[in-house]
């Protein structure tokens, strides 16, 4: 199979960012908007009119971030932000840096225009006005080059290492190698391998970023006193944390790390990049990492990534605002009985029936066929979750601190 010639038309936008879909956004500011947010999208009868939002009255300088970072996201084409109108987080800021990006977008209050019902209808009518907008964006070839991908895992079990992540650790290889962009978090799930993901640094700079990054998650998991392994994963086959992460880390492939990515910033050059989720010092005031499968996908998303790949052994159900997800699954008998959630079943590495590299080249191909609009099944069947939490992260940049040098 020629991947280098898999070509699909993308949509372009202002900045020259080039996208796989083109979507309304519309995004409330705090909790107390959520429900006129969420009928906006519903009734506006666009499956590709969507919300997220932070439930949060406080500020909190991370979800900020991340609702600029989707906002600016190139899967989104327009803008509808939505307040109650006495949150920290203004609806106004968000309509401006939408349109600092050359997009359309519009705002409101809540309360200045009446409360629920007028706000509904006044959120529906400029939600069609700005579909209307984008049905003459400018369209452009894309192709494996122009891709960035993320990966996470949810819900392991023993086939999760030796077939789901074997999968896209091959299509990250064959992706990198196409001179795409290959995201993958969960540093928590790491442990034990710190040595053997700095030796595949680029250059010393970023081996030194690596070691520190691991450490911080260390320490991170002492402190809290929770590793990431689950009853779940007990039941999957999985024995402990270490077992867990060499699965883990095989997701990641083989190319060398050009870096370390924090939760908003996106890659400056093509290749492998390991995204930290794990909150900075203080993280017990806020924020724990990855408290479930949706923070890590809208993290990734956050980072700039098209699409996304979630490796669960046991299944899962979940898609996600703004970006696809493939959902990946090592183990054939999850795969039939979730066939309808599922979308790339590796098991058959585990038969002998594929080799790696088929499984590889196959999930390529399924990539390119969702970046060219083909819908994963999650989206057919209007998954669209989200998740911005409280979380603190230093977004310095260089070296992460960590806790010692910290005055906690």
């Amino acid at each position: 199979m020629d991947l280098e010639g898999l070509r699909w038309e993308g949509y372009l936008r202002q900045d020259g960012a080039l996208g796989i879909r083109n979507k309304v956004l519309v995004v409330y500011t705090v909790e107390c908007a959520q429900f006129v947010a969420e009928e906006i999208a519903r009734r506006s009868g666009d499956a590709e009119t969507e919300v997220i939002g932070f439930a949060g009255c406080t500020d909190n300088a991370y979800a900020i971030r991340m609702l600029l970072a989707l906002i600016r996201h190139p899967n989104v084409g327009a803008v509808l932000a939505v307040g109650l109108g006495c949150e920290y987080t203004q609806p106004e800021r968000l309509a401006e840096a939408a349109r600092k990006a050359g997009k359309p977008a519009e705002w409101f209050f809540i309360q200045d225009v009446g409360g629920t019902k007028p706000a509904i209808e006044k959120g529906v009518d400029l939600a069609v006005k700005l579909r209307k907008k984008l049905a003459d964006t400018p369209r452009a070839p894309m192709g494996m080059s122009d891709l960035v991908v993320g990966a996470e895992c949810g819900g392991s079990d023993y086939t999760s290492g030796l077939a789901g992540n074997v999968a896209v650790g091959r299509f990250y290889d064959l992706l990198c190698d196409l001179g795409g962009t290959a995201v993958f978090e969960e540093i928590v799930e790491a442990v034990g391998l710190g040595k053997q993901l700095a030796a595949r640094a680029a250059t010393p700079a970023v081996r030194e970023e690596l070691l520190d990054t691991y450490q911080k998650a260390l320490d991170y998991c002492k402190s809290v006193r929770q590793y990431s392994v689950s009853p779940g994963n007990f039941a999957g086959g999985l024995s402990t944390i270490e077992e867990k992460s060499m699965g883990a880390v095989i997701k990641s492939g083989s190319r060398p790390l050009q870096g370390v990515l924090k939760v908003g910033e996106r890659a400056g050059r093509h290749g492998l990049w390991l995204l930290d989720t794990t909150p900075d010092p203080h993280w017990m005031q806020f924020g724990i990492t990855n408290p479930n499968d949706n923070e890590g996908l809208m993290a990734l998303i956050a980072s700039g990534c098209h699409l996304t790949i979630l490796v669960t052994g046991r299944g899962n159900v979940v898609g996600s605002a703004v970006a696809p997800v493939i959902k990946v699954t090592g183990n054939s008998g999850t795969y039939a009985r979730m066939s309808g959630d599922m979308d790339f079943d590796a098991g058959p590495v585990l038969t002998g029936e594929e080799t790696p590299h088929e499984l590889g080249i196959r999930l390529a191909e399924l990539a390119a066929r969702v970046a060219g609009g083909e819908q994963t099944k999650g989206e057919r069947l209007g998954h669209r979750e989200y998740f911005i939490p409280y979380k603190y992260q230093d977004q310095r940049a260089g070296k992460t601190r960590r806790c010692e040098e910290e005055a906690i």
